[in-house]
């Protein structure tokens, strides 16, 4: 596959490669078909660079974890932490569209209803990373943003687009506890 976005990106020490990742995470390569149905049952079109690294490892969990942050959160002072990235698909429990998926945490946990939310965070559903269309409508180019529940869905940004926020992930040992 010729990449159009991470070209440039070394993945090496980037995912998780664990158990669990493997049996909650990682879904089968998504087909075109299945690309098409998920953005039907979100109501928003995902991002080509998404779609670019789910065709190299569709979700799991990262070894490069952390975001940085101008702006304190209820994880850190500096930056954010992610435990995995959600897959396209449905057979997984962490996929875009499985068990704990993006409509599962608007209709359970309340999460406003903009955008498509694709990381999980360390907090077990406190917080969460969205792919957010608020700007963009639902076939544009949306940001990525912290979602924090602890302090009323308060969004934090983060990047302006999804190759950036991965690109700008960071290992934990890069930051104070």
């Amino acid at each position: 596959m010729e990449l159009q976005f991470f070209k440039d990106f070394d993945f090496t020490g980037f995912w998780d490669q664990s158990t669990y990742s493997q049996r909650d995470y990682i879904e089968d390569f998504p087909k075109d078909e299945m690309i098409a149905s998920v953005e039907e049952e979100l109501g928003y079109k995902l991002p080509a660079s998404y779609i670019e690294l789910m065709k190299i490892q569709n979700g799991g969990m990262v070894d490069r974890c952390c975001f940085p942050t101008t702006e304190p959160n209820s994880w850190a002072d500096d930056h954010i932490a992610l435990t995995g990235i959600m897959g396209v698909g449905r057979e997984k429990t962490y996929s875009v569209c499985g068990e704990l998926g993006s409509r599962f945490m608007m209709e359970e946990w309340g999460y406003p209803n903009d955008g498509v939310y694709i990381g999980d965070c360390p907090s077990a559903g406190h917080d969460m990373i969205l792919l957010d269309y608020t700007k963009c409508g639902k076939t544009g180019e949306p940001e990525v943003v912290h979602v924090d529940q602890e302090d009323d869905y308060r969004k934090t940004f983060l990047a302006k687009d999804f190759e950036t926020f991965i690109k700008g992930l960071k290992d934990e040992d890069d930051f104070d506890n």
